[in-house]
């Protein structure tokens, strides 16, 4: 093994028993911005063991998930859409109906999609925890707040 290589393998380890857990309160928070540094927390952009190919990020608590906030006409204007692979099978949904019906989807799919395409995305996206309201099963984790970029 060569020393970049023991190094890579080192950097990596590190990176994995140094993770934290962060609590993300979303009332009255933009989704968007909110959704960014969510993101850059799970990618783990904010440790010094950053990787691009390496999971060296955080997990991410996020609590009131039910009360975030979109600006300008977007409640009534970006649509969600799916489709069942089947012909015809195209489903059209406006945030405010997301939200009524599934409300920790709008932040859900927000962070999911600042997150890689790839294997090392979804990967990623396990270790985000969304939940609609105050309560959440993570407080043996003693979660710290999100910091700020």
């Amino acid at each position: 093994m060569t020393t970049t290589e023991s190094t890579r393998h080192l950097s990596t380890e590190a990176a994995r028993a140094g993770r934290r857990w962060y609590l993300a309160d979303a009332d009255g928070q933009v989704l968007g911005r909110l959704a960014s540094r969510i993101a850059c927390a799970l990618r783990g952009k904010n440790s010094a063991a950053f990787s691009p190919h390496v999971d060296a990020g955080d997990f991410v608590v996020v609590v009131n998930a039910a009360k975030i906030r979109l600006t300008g006409k977007k409640w009534t204007e970006k649509e969600y859409i799916s489709h069942s692979e089947y012909p015809g099978g195209v489903r059209r949904a406006v945030a405010r109906d997301v939200l009524e019906k599934h409300p920790t989807r709008l932040i859900h799919t927000a962070v999911v999609g600042m997150l890689p395409k790839t294997r090392l995305g979804r990967q990623l996206a396990t270790k985000l925890k969304v939940y609609a309201g105050p309560d959440h099963p993570h407080q043996a984790q003693k979660p710290l707040p999100l910091p700020a970029r």
